[in-house]
């Protein structure tokens, strides 16, 4: 793959995987569009890529994507930027053990982990169809194993478990993956998911104190670095030996099962109505 007129877009890329997989994609002289909701964390990642990378060539998008409005926004300014996308890797993600509401009124963890990419993808799905052949990836979790889309109470309103939230919500893109593919068939546009691993971040920091630091700590002793969680999105976002594989589940670079009801048809199309009813 020859990069140096391709345009990647990384959202959630200030931090984490995000910000590992944007600077080695950038490394390869791609374009690279980070989309982050800190206007300043943004200007600190273009600092640090750019050091790391002195050629790299970025671009940057803010936005809070638990916000349609937001996600929309992000869909607009690529189209007037960018007359094609070769890469659009929805990378963003939060756990929350709370039940909080965005600012469409859905809960969090379905708005951003969920919502945001469907909508964001959904969105630049011509430009996408337009720019064949092209690549989206969605990074889903291990997590989702056990979980099931509980269609009678998607956003847990009678009952919240941030796990089983979060659980839910990385089944989705597994399955909105799954659907996208079959709906591409006919495009030169590959859809693709995958499990980073549990991986040393930021990731849920932003929740009551005792949580986040259980976290830290299980992190410490338990999880790989970030650089080790970003080689899987880096390796669909640019190896060629997977340039025309779509509707797989990624986990170290290889195609592996993911649970039995992610490849349940009409649990997929169900859930996209649901997600086209959710926006606003």
């Amino acid at each position: 793959m020859a990069h140096a007129d391709k345009v990647m877009i990384v959202t959630g890329a200030t931090n984490g995987i995000g910000l590992i997989t944007a600077r080695e994609l950038a490394a390869t002289g791609a374009r690279v569009v980070l989309v982050g909701r800190s206007a300043r964390r943004l200007a600190d990642t273009v600092a640090l890529i750019t050091q790391q990378t002195p050629a790299a060539n970025l671009d940057t998008i803010q936005a809070d994507l638990s916000s349609q409005a937001d996600v929309l926004a992000v869909a607009d300014t690529i189209k007037q930027r960018y007359d094609h996308i070769d890469v659009l890797l929805n990378n963003a993600g939060a756990f929350f053990t709370e039940h909080q509401l965005s600012v469409d009124g859905i809960e969090m963890t379905w708005a951003l982990n969920h919502m945001a990419p469907f909508l964001l993808t959904t969105t630049l799905l011509d430009l996408l169809r337009a720019s064949a052949p092209a690549r989206i990836i969605t990074v889903a979790s291990a997590a989702h194993q056990g979980a099931t889309i509980n269609f009678d109470d998607l956003e847990g309103k009678t009952r919240f478990s941030g796990w089983k939230a979060y659980a839910q919500s990385k089944l989705a893109n597994i399955m909105f993956t799954y659907e996208l593919a079959n709906r591409l068939l006919d495009s030169d546009v590959t859809a693709n998911c995958l499990h980073p691993g549990f991986v040393a971040t930021g990731f849920a920091q932003n929740n009551p104190g005792w949580f986040a630091k259980a976290f830290a700590v299980m992190q410490r002793y338990m999880a790989i670095t970030p650089e080790k969680g970003a080689e899987t999105s880096i390796f669909l976002a640019r190896s060629d030996s997977v340039a025309t594989t779509t509707g797989r589940y990624f986990d170290k670079c290889k195609p592996v099962p993911s649970s039995k009801i992610s490849y349940d048809v009409t649990t997929q199309r169900r859930l996209w109505q649901q997600s086209l009813n959710m926006v606003k």
